[in-house]
């Protein structure tokens, strides 16, 4: 501090500074002292008694100046500060009060989720994080603009398809690349839970012969997931088109059989999950540019954990036609679930026939009935396509034969794995065990009470969902 400029004011070069003080607080016209020590011993004073001039800061190289102020002013000053930590009190109070509040309502909107969940029967994978922590997702977020503007504004030009999932558009991301968007449907209650299942489970998994999750989008009430594009459709539009099916030799039919075979034993014993598909059918098999097959559609999937190997429902979901008849009637799934379902596709590849809705005059059988008829009497290559011009190897077609109608017996333990099946595709010059009868061997072998709970309520190609299982 620089010292003040002042016409009268008293040096004392023997006093100490405490005595300096108690001789300017007795003197009533004193206004300020400092230290002066001029004759280098330590001590010295000053006093000033007028108006203090040209008192400012000045750096390092100032002196201390002691200013008298009056005891009001003191008080003043306390006060100010007494009034500014009360202030500050009440104000940590209250943003803590609002902390513990904040967090009281989050525990209970958590627990109250978890208790909705809990409820709810048969939800798929229950799905422990928020839908909008986009950060624990295992894939690319794509931006809610940058879909739209892929698929041409998701116009009609660009839809391909349509399930209960919502509608499928073909779109053409920045780079070029050609992607298939799956867009969950507006109204669809379930489809949310199909999204969630599908995100999680194919997020997780890896497989030649199962389609690839280039990504997903969340964005307000948007949800969308972004797959790999097939240029070659599902297996049924070839299958069951008699003009498209006529360029499916049997050796690329057999391809096809041996890839769904590969991808469900990934699925089964291979991964890192142990996942049931519950769904699998000739529509969601999806091929790529060269027909080679890919399993697609993970909604109604359910991941079996430790030694688990079968569970039941009340809420049964699939396709009528490619379900067992233990899953349709009561509930019931496991592994050898997908086995059945497998063996149907088998079937219609090498037959061309759709299991549901078979025709046949001679008789109303469905299409495992008939295959299973001719296999008893020894007639089972009359099941072939035509188009095929018996153009195949005979054993190797009655092997696929076979396998799908031992696939499809009417009891699960008696149906192979899918590694059983697998390596009976693969083997050559094996013997192999003799079929039983199938499940759903007549259409009308139901009684009266099971088939109005399942037949009225489901067409020939929709995936169905009921909320008892008898």
């Amino acid at each position: 501090m620089k010292l003040p400029d002042a016409s009268e004011f008293l040096v004392n070069v023997s006093t100490s500074v405490e005595d300096c003080k108690e001789s300017c607080l007795k003197n009533c016209s004193c206004v300020a002292y400092a230290k002066l020590d001029i004759n280098g011993t330590g001590n010295g004073c000053v006093t000033w008694t007028k108006e203090l001039i040209d008192t400012r800061q000045v750096g390092d190289y100032g002196q201390d100046l002691y200013v008298r102020v009056s005891a009001s002013e003191l008080d003043s000053d306390d006060a100010s500060m007494s009034k500014g930590r009360n202030i500050a009190i009440t104000l940590v109070i209250s943003v803590f009060s609002a902390v513990i509040i904040m967090a009281l309502i989050s525990c209970f909107v958590i627990w109250k989720k978890r208790t909705n969940a809990a409820n709810q029967p048969d939800n798929g994978v229950t799905v422990s994080r928020s839908e909008d922590q986009r950060d624990d997702l295992e894939l690319p977020l794509y931006e809610f603009s940058c879909i739209q503007t892929a698929t041409n504004n998701f116009s009609v030009a660009n839809k391909i398809g349509e399930g209960g999932f919502g509608p499928v558009y073909k779109g053409e991301l920045e780079y070029g690349q050609e992607v298939a968007v799956k867009r969950l449907g507006e109204n669809s209650g379930q489809g949310l839970r199909e999204f969630k299942n599908e995100v999680i489970l194919i997020s997780k998994l890896q497989h030649r012969n199962l389609v690839k999750l280039l990504g997903c989008c969340i964005q307000g009430e948007e949800r969308m997931l972004i797959y790999e594009y097939m240029p070659n459709k599902s297996l049924d539009s070839l299958i069951f088109d008699e003009g498209m099916r006529a360029f499916l030799n049997w050796r690329k039919r057999l391809d096809i059989i041996i890839g769904i075979a590969r991808g469900l034993l990934y699925l089964h014993r291979d991964s890192r999950l142990r996942i049931i598909h519950r769904d699998l059918k000739a529509s969601n098999i999806l091929l790529d540019g060269e027909l080679n097959p890919k399993i697609s559609d993970f909604g109604m999937a359910r991941i079996f954990g430790g030694d688990q190997t079968e569970g039941n429902t009340k809420r049964i979901v699939g396709t009528y036609g490619y379900m067992p008849p233990e899953y349709a009637i009561d509930g019931n799934f496991s592994l050898k679930s997908d086995v059945f379902s497998f063996g149907v596709i088998v079937l219609e590849i090498v037959s061309g026939k759709k299991n549901r809705g078979f025709f046949h005059s001679d008789h109303k059988l469905n299409l495992l009935g008939h295959a299973w008829k001719l296999w008893n009497e020894e007639k089972a290559l009359d099941l072939v396509d035509e188009l095929l011009e018996n153009e195949f190897p005979a054993s190797e077609v009655l092997k696929c034969i076979q396998v799908g109608l031992l696939c499809v017996q009417l009891r699960p333990e008696e149906r192979p794995t899918m590694a059983s099946a697998l390596l009976m595709l693969d083997t050559e010059n094996t013997r192999l065990p003799q079929p039983g009868r199938p499940g759903f061997y007549a259409e009308r072998c139901l009684s009266e009470t099971d088939s109005s709970s399942i037949g009225n309520l489901i067409s020939n190609e929709m995936t169905v969902t009921l909320s008892e299982g008898r």
